[in-house]
């Protein structure tokens, strides 16, 4: 079997995530910035769930969510996250690993009153994670915020909040014929990243 080109670059993996997730923002239909992430236990028991990636640069990648949820007291516990973005449309994965700090505060509300105005009522109203004994308590609940805070701001709750993954790994996938696929893992050694070819 003749050898062909690489798909996956050697080089910078923050630049390559870069070209990508724009290649997916064109072609898939739904969600190009969803991805799973998966959070753990102080006891290392993980669980896994799709949030939004809402912002991504050298610092990191970031997310919003209820810091009271049970994402969020895992991330109190072990501040330690993977993420995994799957483009279908071309047969494509990146995995990042890295540990996570929390947004500032200045940032939080920005993104929170970026939000359309029911979702950022829905988010004060929700005890995010907790048992519900039905649906028309929750959509009780915002339907009476509403009412309270109408023209009025509605104010970011305090454990409304996001968190920074700082990458110190990726993993490229790229889907190949035969399931012979290209797999480049790359790893931060001080402020220099280094990468290897794995087999599939």
């Amino acid at each position: 079997m003749q050898a062909d080109q690489d798909l996956i670059p050697h080089g910078d993996p923050l630049a390559l995530f870069d070209a990508w997730f724009a290649e997916a923002q064109t072609s898939e239909p739904n969600d190009a910035n969803a991805m799973a992430l998966a959070t753990a236990t102080a006891e290392a028991r993980p669980s896994v769930r799709m949030v939004l990636l809402k912002g991504h640069g050298p610092d990191g990648f970031v997310f919003y969510t209820n810091a009271e949820s049970r994402k969020g007291r895992e991330i109190a516990e072990n501040p330690h996250a993977a993420l995994l973005f799957h483009w279908k449309s071309l047969r494509r994965q990146v995995r990042i690993e890295g540990s996570l700090t929390e947004v500032t505060s200045t940032e939080a509300d920005a993104y929170f009153h970026s939000r359309p105005r029911v979702s950022q009522i829905g988010s004060a109203a929700s005890d995010q994670s907790r048992p519900l004994d039905s649906r028309k308590t929750y959509l009780d609940r915002v339907e009476a915020l509403a009412a309270r805070l109408e023209g009025q701001t509605v104010p970011r709750p305090p454990h409304w909040t996001g968190f920074r993954l700082a990458p110190d790994a990726f993993e490229f996938w790229h889907d190949r014929p035969n399931r012979l696929h290209e797999r480049r893992r790359f790893t931060r050694e001080g402020e220099r990243w280094t990468s290897t070819l794995l087999y599939p």
